[in-house]
Protein backbone atom coordinates (compact mmCIF):
# COMPACT_ATOMS: atom_id res chain seq x y z
CA UNK A 1 0.00 0.00 0.00
CA UNK A 2 1.37 3.39 -1.04
CA UNK A 3 0.16 6.58 0.65
CA UNK A 4 0.50 9.84 -1.26
CA UNK A 5 -0.01 13.16 0.53
CA UNK A 6 -1.96 15.40 -1.81
CA UNK A 7 -1.24 19.08 -2.40
CA UNK A 8 -3.72 21.79 -3.36
CA UNK A 9 -6.89 19.69 -3.01
CA UNK A 10 -9.63 19.08 -0.46
CA UNK A 11 -8.39 15.51 0.00
CA UNK A 12 -5.41 15.08 2.32
CA UNK A 13 -4.01 11.80 1.01
CA UNK A 14 -4.58 8.87 -1.34
CA UNK A 15 -3.96 5.23 -0.43
CA UNK A 16 -3.14 3.19 -3.53
CA UNK A 17 -2.50 -0.49 -4.08
CA UNK A 18 -1.07 -1.75 -7.35
CA UNK A 19 -0.15 -5.15 -8.70
CA UNK A 20 2.36 -5.03 -11.50
CA UNK A 21 1.12 -2.31 -13.84
CA UNK A 22 -2.53 -2.48 -12.70
CA UNK A 23 -4.32 -0.35 -10.10
CA UNK A 24 -5.89 -2.69 -7.52
CA UNK A 25 -7.41 -0.18 -5.06
CA UNK A 26 -7.66 3.56 -4.50
CA UNK A 27 -8.92 5.31 -1.36
CA UNK A 28 -8.98 9.09 -0.99
CA UNK A 29 -8.79 10.49 2.53
CA UNK A 30 -10.97 13.58 2.63
CA UNK A 31 -12.30 15.40 -0.39
CA UNK A 32 -15.73 15.26 -2.00
CA UNK A 33 -16.90 11.76 -1.18
CA UNK A 34 -18.98 11.11 -4.30
CA UNK A 35 -16.35 12.37 -6.70
CA UNK A 36 -13.42 10.63 -5.05
CA UNK A 37 -15.33 7.34 -4.84
CA UNK A 38 -16.22 7.65 -8.53
CA UNK A 39 -12.64 8.37 -9.57
CA UNK A 40 -11.43 5.49 -7.41
CA UNK A 41 -13.85 2.98 -8.91
CA UNK A 42 -13.03 4.04 -12.44
CA UNK A 43 -9.28 3.65 -11.80
CA UNK A 44 -9.43 0.15 -10.30
CA UNK A 45 -8.59 -2.61 -12.78
CA UNK A 46 -6.95 -0.25 -15.27
CA UNK A 47 -3.30 -0.06 -16.22
CA UNK A 48 -1.35 2.64 -14.39
CA UNK A 49 -0.36 4.36 -17.66
CA UNK A 50 -3.99 4.46 -18.81
CA UNK A 51 -5.14 6.10 -15.55
CA UNK A 52 -2.30 8.65 -15.73
CA UNK A 53 -3.22 9.46 -19.34
CA UNK A 54 -6.87 9.98 -18.47
CA UNK A 55 -6.45 12.02 -15.29
CA UNK A 56 -3.22 14.01 -15.51
CA UNK A 57 -3.81 17.73 -15.91
CA UNK A 58 -7.47 17.85 -14.82
CA UNK A 59 -7.90 21.07 -12.85
CA UNK A 60 -10.31 22.01 -10.09
CA UNK A 61 -8.46 24.61 -8.03
CA UNK A 62 -4.88 25.59 -7.29
CA UNK A 63 -3.78 24.20 -10.67
CA UNK A 64 -4.66 20.61 -9.73
CA UNK A 65 -7.53 18.31 -8.69
CA UNK A 66 -8.09 15.02 -6.90
CA UNK A 67 -7.89 13.11 -10.23
CA UNK A 68 -4.68 14.97 -11.14
CA UNK A 69 -3.21 14.16 -7.73
CA UNK A 70 -4.00 10.46 -8.32
CA UNK A 71 -2.13 10.66 -11.64
CA UNK A 72 0.84 12.28 -9.91
CA UNK A 73 0.81 9.59 -7.21
CA UNK A 74 0.80 6.85 -9.85
CA UNK A 75 3.74 8.52 -11.57
CA UNK A 76 5.67 8.33 -8.28
CA UNK A 77 4.76 4.66 -7.89
CA UNK A 78 6.06 4.00 -11.43
CA UNK A 79 9.29 5.86 -10.68
CA UNK A 80 9.90 3.69 -7.61
CA UNK A 81 9.41 0.43 -9.49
Amino acid sequence: MYTYETKGTCSQAIEIETEGDVVKSVHFIGGCTGNTQGVSRLAVGRKIDDVIGLLKGIQCRNGTSCPDQLARALEKIKAQA
